[in-house]
């Protein structure tokens, strides 16, 4: 690939939007209840344009309105960022009759999205989820599946019944046939970066995704789909570090329709929150964004709520993320551009040792490490969502490339700033302190840092073993 610049009209978008999260997006977002889904903010996310840019956006477009909001209000970033996650299964996988009920709502932000992979034993190892799709024994029942109209499930509207109700944080949900309460087997360390503002993905669970070729380790029963007759499941068991939840209106849900058929025995689901059995259970975490557990307790899916194919939701759940994963490094790189601003300009303003600190050698060395090491990240995050709209083949390896760069960056980065700053920054309200805490959990969701170095490597080793094969003895 060539060497990569931005032409002057998407410049001047990407002002266009820090200003627009500066003014209008940041003061809904200083509104927001900490640690739940913030409606006002969606819907104004949606009348500026952005969420139908969503499904109309290729992937170098999204790194940009990333990037780009997350320098202003990292919750508008998230909240947008958490729409196309939870969203991109049906936009790219969904029948015209999924699409139709739920897309415009997403883009006008009076629906809320969440993408259900990660469970209390299956993080990083997501191939080996567990959640059931079990046979059901009898006729599916059309009004238990929920094959209400467009609005059902719609939280607050009369008639509708909503049981993913959440509770006080750190809560169980007891109920028959769960496995683990919700609050189980929480991830070592990052929980999730929040800040006590309404947040975005930083909180997002650990889901997720190792490539393809991710080992495939036996896990407890965690989330099972049963047959029910030919055409329909009971879904019976747990998800967990689910963003949006337990406050989404759908869910794309990941079940294992085929036992010990590894990443090839999984299957999407695309679940309304009103369906009978599921419940869930919001989690208090680091940085208080929207993210809970759910379970599910024989709940009702039909052949009409698959996304793709039964058995191949694995596939669903990957290009998923090797379109989002290089947009996570735009995050990144958003908080860490903005933890540099704000060190260029304290370092002008600030005088010690009879100075400007900028002026000091030992400070000028570490802001041009900071800028060095963001532009990079920025670079090579850019190339791998260009590789992506072209279609090139090597797209796992530069968007867990781009990720792992990017998001490591951005924690040195923003460490770098506190530093510089001194004890203001971990003063609560301060930027850098919210930044502290947003940037750690993105080196963990979506697949973490040691995921996307397993991925880097063995696309590595896969092109070389294919080059040797070619060449021949």
């Amino acid at each position: 690939m060539t060497a990569f610049s931005l032409e002057p009209a998407r410049l001047a978008w990407c002002a266009e939007l820090r200003a627009l999260a500066d003014e209008r997006l940041r003061p809904l977002a200083e509104k927001g209840a900490p640690g739940r889904v913030n409606r006002a903010l969606l819907v104004e996310l949606g009348a500026l344009g952005l969420l139908p840019r969503l499904f109309t956006s290729g992937a170098l477009d999204l790194c940009l309105m990333r990037e780009s909001l997350a320098h202003a209000c990292t919750e508008a970033e998230t909240a947008l960022a958490l729409q196309g996650l939870g969203a991109h299964p049906v936009h790219a996988h969904g029948t015209e009759t999924q699409r139709a009920r739920w897309l415009p709502r997403v883009g006008d932000g009076s629906a809320v999205a969440a993408f259900a992979l990660s469970e209390p034993d299956a993080g990083s190892d997501a191939a080996a989820l567990s959640l059931g799709a079990e046979p059901d024994a009898g006729p599916a029942d059309a009004d238990a599946a929920g094959t209400g109209g467009a609005d059902a499930g719609r939280r607050g509207e009369p008639g509708t019944t909503r049981p993913v109700t959440p509770e006080r944080p750190g809560t169980g949900t007891a109920r028959p046939g769960a496995g683990r309460g919700a609050e189980a087997s929480r991830p070592p360390g990052p929980a999730t970066p929040d800040t006590g503002r309404p947040g975005p993905e930083a909180s997002r669970p650990a889901p997720d995704a190792h490539g393809p070729g991710a080992r495939q380790a036996p896990a407890p029963a965690s989330l099972a789909a049963d047959r029910d007759g030919p055409s329909a499941w009971r879904l019976t068991g747990e998800k967990c570090w689910i963003s949006n939840a337990p406050e989404a209106d759908f869910y794309t849900v990941f079940a294992r329709t085929t036992p010990g058929a590894g990443a090839r025995g999984v299957t999407a689901f695309l679940v309304p929150a009103d369906r009978p059995g599921l419940t869930g259970t919001p989690l208090d975490m680091l940085s208080p964004h929207p993210i809970g557990a759910l379970a599910f307790d024989a709940v009702p899916v039909t052949t009409d709520d698959v996304l793709g194919e039964v058995d191949r939701g694995f596939r669903v759940a990957m290009d998923t993320l090797n379109l989002f994963r290089p947009s996570v490094g735009a995050f990144a790189v958003g908080m860490a551009q903005a933890a540099l601003d704000a060190t260029l300009a304290h370092t002008t303003a600030r005088t010690a040792f009879g100075g400007r600190l900028r002026d000091l050698q030992t400070v000028a060395h570490q802001t041009a490490e900071m800028a060095l090491r963001t532009e990079a990240a920025r670079l090579m995050v850019y190339a791998a969502a260009t590789a992506y709209d072209e279609g090139a083949p090597d797209v796992p390896r530069r968007s867990a490339m781009a990720k792992l760069l990017a998001t490591e960056t951005a924690q040195y980065v923003v460490d770098r700033a506190v530093q510089l700053h001194g004890a203001r920054a971990l003063r609560r309200g301060h930027l850098l302190e919210h930044l502290y805490r947003e940037v750690r959990a993105p080196r963990v969701y979506e697949g973490a840092s040691e995921v996307q170095r397993g991925i880097i490597a063995k696309e590595l080793y896969r092109t070389l073993d294919a080059t040797t094969e070619e060449a021949g003895p």
